[in-house]
């Protein structure tokens, strides 16, 4: 899928990579979703199924947070306070930790409201706040939610297909 350049365009993006990423999801056994056997965000780390879905849920609440702020006209700490952008792994790793409580099921459902969440972010916002002017430097709010939300979805889609290929899933 190319990249998002309109409202429109990312709005698919997110609802076709989020889609296919669930299909993925729906066949696991809960039984192997624990199991730290994916390649992991962090160079040399191995992760769960529930990890990489602690990830997606990470980012997507940084995304919706990052907007919160900027709509009150608070600063912004990028990407997490305490983090700089050449320590995702560390980040990562933190969202790991926030989530590793919940099980399969809950952190599927609340993969399911942050994706609706971002969709009514997206829906909230004109074509103009979304791709023609700088949100964060050089960056559009447009491609910083689509870096946060459908590529990684694409992405982890890809890692679960393989997964799954190796496992005779």
């Amino acid at each position: 899928m190319a990249i998002p350049t309109n409202k429109e365009e990312l709005r698919q993006a997110v609802e076709i990579n989020y889609n296919k990423l669930k299909k993925e999801l729906s066949s696991i056994p809960q039984e192997l979703t624990r199991i730290q056997e994916l390649e992991g965000h962090a160079k040399g780390t191995k992760m769960s199924i529930n990890n990489l879905l602690a990830y997606l849920i990470g980012w997507g609440a940084l995304v919706l947070k990052w907007n919160l702020k900027k709509d009150n006209n608070e600063s912004v700490d990028f990407p997490e306070t305490g983090y700089k952008w050449n320590e995702l792994g560390r980040l990562a790793q933190k969202f790991y930790e926030d989530y590793q409580t919940d099980d399969f099921t809950t952190l599927k459902q609340n993969l399911d409201i942050h994706v609706d969440q971002i969709l009514s972010l997206i829906a909230t916002k004109s074509n103009q706040e979304l791709y023609e002017i700088n949100w964060y430097e050089n960056w559009t709010l447009g491609r910083m939610i689509q870096f946060n939300t459908s590529s990684p979805y694409a992405n982890a889609t890809g890692r679960i297909r393989k997964w799954k290929k190796q496992k005779e899933i």
